[in-house]
């Protein structure tokens, strides 16, 4: 059977979850059973219930092999629909086919019993997916060298710390040989050096072994170089099933407040009072060319000033204020900051900030202008956000004369220096 003819490996269509908010609180065990039958209001509850839909109408078809990025804010419902498919909550409305074993980390101690060693819950979970215990013995090794807690392996897991646990937890979900596998942020709190193992694992399981793979994460880096496909969900609905790198554009795009008609200006009124608190706020953020003019599209070659003011109210020391540009696909391009010419003190009064991005320095393409201000090492004055977009474009720097796309987020003029050596071939 050509692969053109295989079926699906999962099968979702017009699935919604409803949630009832408000009614919370029962008093008692008899309570609940009453308010059920009578739909009342339980005691302590609000006494207003209303309808909440997680998800709404979400439909879309995954084939084997596939590693699916869910994109979305906090609250749009990715961690629902990966409970939606594990089965650990049934859908309101629609149904969902899958084809194969799922097997799920979609929190801290997903599927282990605390008072259980973490060699039990070994085999506990494999016992749990339907493997044999002549199957799970004879992946039980590279599980635990996977996991790296090999001396704690008669220890109880509630004695584990958050790392070690999900440590193991993705050994076992990944090594056990599921044929869809369900990733929700947790990978978040292992070190940088687990989940770069981590992110290598799924690729093999993926790519090498034909799974399915279901991946929930905010770092936007790591679903664009992992998944094949990506899913974009806005308040509950399906709105873009595409490439990572298209899905993740109009997620970014769609984040940033009044980037659309900003025009390389944002600026905050006393109505409306600026980011940050009663020590500092900003007052403004703008983009120039060199001539001065207020633009959000830039030729190649000329430098890009980024100009931000702010209100200081109280005297404050060792301050610093930063920007940070990534692509409009969410890859980091640089930061830059002015701690090096900030004074030691800032009496309070009116300040701005000009950074001067050199011309040739960035690639032809589409960027995103973050900025924040701190005191290092202390607290934050202004939270890091994204504020203005801008573009690149024109004939300024080098990649004009290269025939195809130039590859990454700058092109900057290297010195270098070619010369023969020998007159020999």
């Amino acid at each position: 059977m050509g692969a053109a003819t295989r079926k699906p490996m999962v099968e979702v269509e017009g699935v919604g979850k409803r949630y009832t908010l408000g009614n919370i609180g029962a008093g008692s065990l008899r309570a609940v059973f009453e308010n059920w039958f009578t739909r009342k209001p339980t005691p302590g509850g609000t006494g207003k219930n209303r309808d909440f839909w997680s998800l709404r109408d979400v439909s879309f078809i995954v084939q084997p092999g596939e590693v699916v990025g869910l994109v979305g804010r906090n609250g749009a419902g990715k961690s629902t629909l990966l409970k939606v498919l594990s089965r650990i909550t049934e859908p309101t409305t629609g149904r969902i086919r899958l084809r194969g074993r799922v097997a799920s980390l979609l929190e801290v101690g997903t599927g282990f019993h605390p008072d259980l060693t973490g060699q039990e819950n070994i085999f506990l979970n494999g016992a749990i997916l339907g493997m044999k215990r002549w199957e799970i013995a004879a992946k039980f090794r590279e599980i635990v060298e996977f996991a790296e807690v090999g001396q704690f392996l008669d220890t109880p897991v509630k004695r584990y710390s958050s790392g070690m646990f999900v440590r193991l937890a993705f050994a076992v979900a990944a090594h056990l040989e599921p044929e869809i596998l369900l990733i929700d942020e947790v990978l978040a709190v292992g070190d940088a050096a687990f989940q770069k193992k981590c992110l290598g694992k799924m690729d093999e399981v993926a790519h090498q072994h034909g799974r399915t793979v279901f991946f929930v994460s905010h770092n936007l880096g790591a679903v664009r170089a992992l998944c094949s496909t990506a899913l974009l969900l806005e308040g509950g609905r399906l709105t873009l099933q595409s490439s990572p790198a298209k899905v993740i554009a109009k997620y970014l795009s769609s984040a940033i407040p009044n980037h659309g008609d900003a025009g390389g200006h944002l600026e905050w009124t006393g109505e409306t009072p600026g980011p940050g608190n009663d020590e500092l706020r900003l007052r403004s953020i703008t983009l120039r060319n060199e001539s001065g003019d207020v633009v959000s599209s830039f030729d190649a070659g000329q430098p890009v000033d980024v100009e931000i003011c702010y209100d200081v109210a109280k005297r404050l020391r060792n301050t610093r204020t930063y920007i940070l540009v990534h692509t409009s696909e969410g890859e980091n391009a640089f930061g830059a900051t002015d701690h090096l010419h900030q004074p030691e003190v800032l009496e309070p009064g009116c300040y701005r900030t000009t950074f001067t991005i050199p011309g040739g320095l960035l690639n032809r393409r589409g960027y995103i202008l973050s900025a924040g201000c701190d005191i290092p090492g202390e607290r934050t004055l202004v939270p890091n956000a994204e504020y203005l977009r801008f573009i690149v474009c024109g004939s300024g720097n080098q990649s004009c004369l290269y025939p195809e796309s130039w590859p990454g987020t700058v092109c900057p003029r290297v010195p270098c220096k070619v010369g023969r050596i020998s007159g020999d071939a």
